[in-house]
């Protein structure tokens, strides 16, 4: 299972989910700087998709905010990158078990956007879904503040389509499978709705520094 959009299908539905407890691919190294429970990927990023990477030009790819929100808006590529940019650097954390530390990645913060559409104060939670229709679950806190991106680059290049290219979303202090890879739009809920993984046995909020991966941790 790769850190983002994850799933087996059958027909377009999920079916036959295998969650498994304990894989962590390498022993993890004594660093304080880890969250419990993972390793130093170094210079790995690895993918281990159970989702076929769509084929998504960057002239095809829409964001779209509704749900709760005072103007609903679509933006196309250009559109997107008119915003100002930003740019996040630091460490991002799998609930398999891997992190990389001093990763940089560009594009625009989600607050720019939410400016735009405005959010109701009845809102509390959004559910993000992919291109793909991958979703998972956040506390709009969680996505406002500066903790959360729109992300098109990564290392100074292009986001590369198996990590989520042309666009993916960012939310590096949760688990990165609440960063939706191929992103399309966020729903503003007044309450909290599971995601893909979180409605077959992950964690609601999915914390790495409290271990959050499971339901009931």
């Amino acid at each position: 299972m790769e850190c983002g959009n994850t799933r087996t299908t059958r027909n377009g539905n999920a079916d036959h989910v295998n969650i498994t407890r304990g894989f962590t691919g390498r022993p993890r190294a004594h660093d304080p700087g880890l969250p419990p429970g993972q390793y130093d990927a170094r210079d790995e990023w690895p993918v281990l998709s159970a989702e076929v990477t769509p084929d998504l030009a960057p002239e095809d790819w829409t964001f779209r905010i509704d749900g709760l929100v005072a103007e609903p808006r679509t933006w196309d590529w250009e559109q997107a990158h008119a915003l100002p940019a930003a740019a996040y650097e630091g460490d991002i954390h799998c609930v398999t078990g891997w992190s990389k530390f001093g990763v940089t990645f560009g594009g625009v913060s989600l607050d720019a956007f939410l400016d735009q559409v405005r959010p109701l104060p009845s809102a509390t939670h959004v559910v993000a879904y992919a291109h793909t229709g991958y979703t998972t679950n956040l506390p709009l806190a969680d996505v406002t503040g500066g903790r959360a991106w729109i992300a098109w680059e990564h290392g100074g290049e292009a986001l590369p389509a198996e990590h989520g290219g042309p666009a993916r979303l960012l939310v590096p202090h949760l688990y990165f499978w609440k960063s939706a890879k191929w992103i399309a739009g966020l729903r503003l809920l007044d309450h909290d709705e599971p995601g893909f993984w979180e409605g077959n046995g992950y964690h609601a909020r999915g914390n790495p520094w409290e271990e959050q991966r499971y339901s009931g941790d």
